[in-house]
C-alpha cells in the first residue's frame, strides 16, 4: 500500500547530526484515521422489516460474533445520546467498546461511536429501500487510533477491518432472511 495518506503517515526526513546521513523516519500522529469505508449489503426483507430486527437490542447477539454483554449506561436505550458498554471475546481477548448513539433516524440511519482502549470508530448506517421486498444497509466507518500497533494495522492491513464490518452485515443478512443466527460463535 503507497504511503500517500498524509493525515495517517508523515514520511520526514531527519539530518543525522553526526554522519550528515539523511534517514526517513516514519512518524504516526497521534490519533491516526483509516481512510473511511462503506459496506453495503442487500437484505431479501422489506425496510420496516429489516429496521424492527435492527432496532431490538437484544438480536445483536444473532448476528455480531463474539457479543457477550450489552450493559446500559446513560441516557434512554436506543435513542440519541444514550451510551452501552459492549462486550465481546474473540479467542483469549476480551474487548470493551462504549458505544454512544449519535444520530438515531430510523429508518432512514442509525449512527454510533464505539470507543475502547486502542481508538475509535464510527459507523454511519443508512437504510435504503429498493423496492417492495428489498432494503440496502450501507454502512459507512471510519477509525482512528491511540496505539502504535493498531495504527500500523490500519496503514498495513486496513481490509481486516472492512472484512469484519462486513461479516456483521453478512450475519445480519442471514438472521433476518432464514433467522440464521451467531450467538455463542466468538
Amino acid at each position: 500500500m503507497p504511503l500517500n495518506h498524509v493525515n495517517i503517515v508523515e514520511i520526514v526526513a531527519l539530518q543525522d547530526a553526526s554522519n550528515q546521513n539523511q534517514s526517513a523516519v516514519i512518524q504516526l500522529k497521534a490519533g491516526a484515521r483509516m481512510k473511511p469505508y462503506t459496506v453495503e449489503i442487500e437484505i431479501d426483507l422489506p425496510r420496516d422489516q429489516v429496521i424492527e430486527i435492527f432496532d431490538n437490542q437484544e438480536n445483536m447477539f444473532h448476528w455480531q460474533n463474539g457479543l457477550q454483554d450489552i450493559q446500559h449506561l446513560s441516557g434512554q436505550p436506543g435513542q440519541n445520546g444514550a451510551r452501552s458498554l459492549l462486550v465481546y471475546q474473540n479467542g483469549k481477548h476480551r474487548i470493551e467498546l462504549t458505544e454512544t448513539i449519535t444520530n438515531r433516524n430510523l429508518p432512514d440511519g442509525f449512527d454510533g461511536c464505539y470507543e475502547w482502549g486502542g481508538g475509535k470508530n464510527t459507523l454511519k448506517n443508512r437504510f435504503v429501500e429498493l423496492g417492495g421486498s428489498k432494503t440496502r444497509w450501507e454502512s459507512t466507518c471510519e477509525y482512528e487510533f491511540k496505539s502504535l500497533f493498531l495504527k500500523l494495522m490500519g496503514i498495513f492491513m486496513p481490509g481486516m477491518f472492512k472484512k469484519q464490518n462486513m461479516q456483521f452485515l453478512q450475519n445480519f443478512k442471514a438472521f433476518c432472511e432464514s433467522g440464521e443466527s451467531v450467538e455463542g460463535v466468538e
